[in-house]
């Protein structure tokens, strides 16, 4: 590949990057101006499979030099670095495109201001969004307390913020389920209390081979262990203005979802993987980590690199297949690996003794890449390879890892605090922490 062609390759990735998908932080903002999103998966993924095979061509290019001079050609180092960099850059494009097709429509929605509605919704759902549009949009509060009087509900009213439709709820979790990697790998449960007590078997019931007629001794009790999921407190903040709430021509659910959504999948996924459980889910690289080979539950098993911040000098593919097979063949058949992109540049480089790379794109949009025959979830709350880091984790994170919801999303809607601006104080409880020890195994970068 050209210096032209790469310069080319990086042109066309700035120009698709130029208006990027936009995350919300948990500070105020003002809502964006609402545009349609061109269809352009295809052409996206065309791109990355085209860095792809630049980025392999490249590779061996340097292996070559390295196989003959010992080094490689610093200006092939050079280009192989910049196509890594335009890979990840337009796999992160990718990504947002399949998410942005990914939003389903909610159930009802504002034309000419008049409210519209699926047909497949009950007329219950049709009024609560009914009465939630005009509480968003101009206050009126009537409408949600009639409806919250006839369910009976107690948890809610002008101070605690009233629950969103279900429809709107859904949309939500839908939506974390495809920005959030381990919400989508994870267990999730619903729970209507603030903790949920899980009690788990630590081995199985004692038994033994006896003859027809000799005795049964007793068997010794299976070991249980109960552990405890809190939900924690959530919370975002949008901002809209007056003219934007009283136009008709914005779907107003869809706006918050649209606002709450990305930056509540960002706040769970760092916590899911590194929070500490201090007013927030307990993420699974906070628990104790230990070598494989003395393992107990309570503790998540590593397999180390053999060198401190790097993998193994020679044939560093070998600490894959060790992690691939410390776990248990009923875990292994579901295992994912997770890392950030900066490991996964790493890994591409890899071959396997016929020359294969390990490495594998995604075979479609919105389908993950490949390692070893297993899926890649890529988190950037992962840390990077450095000294001691836990950098990959590979597992069953179905059966290891426990998101717990408490049900409902709730809004407060605050005229006052930021005038001329509307705010919406949209809270969430949610809990999460390691279910079982052995489906979830760590790579280490550490000598031993």
């Amino acid at each position: 590949m050209t210096d032209h062609m790469i310069d080319h390759m990086t042109d066309h990735l700035t120009a698709s990057t130029a208006n990027p998908v936009p995350v919300p932080s948990l500070a105020i903002r003002v809502a964006p101006e609402v545009k349609a999103v061109p269809d352009t998966v295809t052409a996206a993924l065309d791109d990355f499979m085209e860095a792809f095979e630049a980025f392999k061509d490249v590779n061996d290019q340097r292996l070559g030099e390295i196989e003959e001079k010992l080094s490689a050609d610093i200006v092939t180092r050079d280009k192989m670095d910049r196509i890594n960099r335009a890979m990840d850059e337009q796999k992160k494009v990718l990504d947002q495109f399949v998410l942005k097709k990914a939003r389903p429509p909610l159930g009802a929605f504002t034309r000419n201001g008049a409210l519209q509605h699926d047909n497949t919704l009950s007329p219950e759902a049709v009024e609560h969004k009914a009465a939630f549009d005009a509480y968003v949009r101009r206050g009126e509060e009537a409408g949600l307390r009639e409806l919250e009087a006839k369910a009976f509900s107690t948890g809610a009213g002008a101070d605690g913020g009233y629950l969103v439709p279900p429809e709107t709820d859904t949309d939500i979790g839908r939506r974390l389920l495809t920005v959030s990697p381990m919400r989508a790998l994870s267990s999730v449960r619903s729970v209507s209390s603030a903790v949920l007590k899980k009690p788990f078997s630590t081995s199985g019931m004692a038994s033994g081979w006896v003859a027809e007629t000799a005795a049964r001794p007793q068997t010794d009790n299976g070991q249980l262990a109960e552990l405890s999921f809190p939900t924690m407190e959530l919370y975002a903040m949008p901002a809209a203005s007056q003219a934007l709430l009283d136009d008709a021509a914005i779907d107003i659910e869809t706006w918050l979802a649209g606002e709450i959504d990305i930056v509540f999948a960002e706040q769970e996924g760092a916590a899911f993987i590194g929070g500490d459980g201090v007013n927030r889910p307990k993420g699974f690289l906070s628990y104790a980590a230990v070598a494989d080979s003395a393992w107990t539950w309570g503790n998540l098993g590593y397999i180390a690199t053999g060198s401190a911040g790097a993998w193994g000098a020679t044939d560093p593919s070998d600490t894959l297949v060790d992690v691939i097979y410390a776990l248990r063949a009923g875990h292994r058949q579901n295992a994912t690996f997770m890392m950030n992109r900066r490991t996964q540049a790493d890994i591409r480089k890899f071959k396997d003794a016929d020359g294969n790379y390990l490495w594998r794109p995604p075979v479609a949009a919105g389908q993950p890449a490949s390692l070893m025959g297993y899926p890649v979830a890529e988190a950037e709350d992962m840390p990077d390879v450095a000294a001691g880091a836990c950098a990959l984790a590979f597992g069953d994170f179905r059966a290891g890892y426990l998101v717990v919801d408490r049900a409902g999303v709730r809004i407060l809607r605050d005229p006052y605090s930021a005038k001329p601006y509307v705010l919406f104080y949209t809270t969430k409880r949610v809990g999460g922490g390691v279910q079982n020890f052995e489906a979830i195994k760590l790579v280490k970068f550490a000598a031993s």
